[in-house]
Formats: structure tokens, sequence, C-alpha cells
């Protein structure tokens, strides 16, 4: 018994590397990054940074139906006096969640290297809650979505993914467009692990 379990051990650390390159990983992605946000309507800029997910599934080698969803923490800004001399810090209780859908067109489908672009539309919500970043404060914010301070949000973007086997990194740029009585423009970028199955 033993040398057959031993036996089989052997086997399948001989086989795994030819069965793992065999696999074509072309059914969809999952994954988690890291997110950043330039929030551009206020003087000055707040750099919003946060997590987020997404899933794609594959309907075409070079065409993929993505769905992401990202969250931003509140952040401390600096606020100067007209005469220069006197700066405050202030804490901005407000948090933008954003969920986007849309298709991502793939270059260099069987290169382990690839570009991508992509244009999504969805929402932007920015909820002000000023307690801590909880499960349940996270939860009350989702459920807040469509309320006044929904916006639609059109994500134009691109970037590059470097896959080794079924793992990968992936890094997007791109601008987050919401509409809320006129239109404003805010660099979106994002990076973090990915996974093909």
């Amino acid at each position: 018994m033993k040398r057959l379990s031993l036996l089989a051990v052997l086997s399948f650390c001989l086989l795994a590397p030819s069965w793992m390159s065999a696999q074509t990983y072309d059914h969809g992605e999952v994954g988690v990054f890291a997110d950043y946000l330039n929030f551009s309507p206020t003087t000055p800029h707040i750099n919003f940074v946060g997590v987020g997910g997404r899933v794609s599934f594959n309907v075409h080698p070079n065409v993929a139906m993505e769905a992401e969803m990202s969250y931003d923490f509140s952040r401390n800004f600096t606020t100067t006096t007209s005469n220069g001399a006197t700066t405050t810090f202030v804490r901005t209780s407000l948090r933008p969640l954003t969920g986007l859908f849309g298709p991502k067109f793939q270059f260099g489908t069987s290169e382990s290297v690839r570009a991508f672009v992509t244009g999504k539309v969805g929402f932007v919500d920015f909820s002000s809650n000023g307690g801590a970043v909880t499960s349940g404060n996270i939860g009350n914010t989702i459920a807040g979505v469509g309320g006044s301070s929904t916006h639609l949000a059109l994500y134009p973007g691109g970037g590059l993914e470097a896959f080794w086997g079924p793992v990968g990194l992936r890094l997007d740029v791109g601008d987050e467009i919401y509409l809320n009585n006129g239109t404003f423009n805010n660099l979106k970028v994002e990076f973090g692990p990915h996974f093909r199955f």
C-alpha cells in the first residue's frame, strides 16, 4: 500500500505540470483590486483609496462581459485660507460606492501578457457615513443605492493583464464619469490579482 501511494504521488507530480500547461483558461476571470479615485469636483481634489472585486465571463476569445464593484474609504484633506497662512485638516465623510457593467475587448488572448479596452455603465453612490468601516455600514451603503446620492456613471478605460497559468495581475486606468447637473470626470486606477478559470 505504501508503494502504491508513493507511485500515485510521484505520478501526480510528474503529470501536473503538463496538465496545467494544457489547460485553457478561457471561461472567465475573478479578481480583487486596490482602487484609487481622484475625485475632481471638489477644490482641492480628494484622492480616495479603496477596495473592489470583479467577475467576467468570456462570450468570445476576444470579448468578455464584466461586472465590478468598489468601495472607497473616507479621506482627510487640507484646505488653506485665502491669506495662504492658515491650513486646516478636514475629514470628509464621503465614501463613493461604484458598480459598473460592460464589455472588455481583449487583444493577444493566447499570450501571457495582453492589453484590453473596456466601456462600462453603472452607478456611483456618494454615501456620507462618518462611522467606522464595518460590514454593517457597507451593507447600509449598498442598501441605499438608488436614492438621491446615486448617479449614472460611465467608465471608458483600458489596461494590461499578465498571467502565469491561471494566476495573474491586472492594471486598469480609466475615466469614471458621472452625471449630476453636469458631467464630472475622475481618474480611476485599479490594480490587483486575477484568476482565470
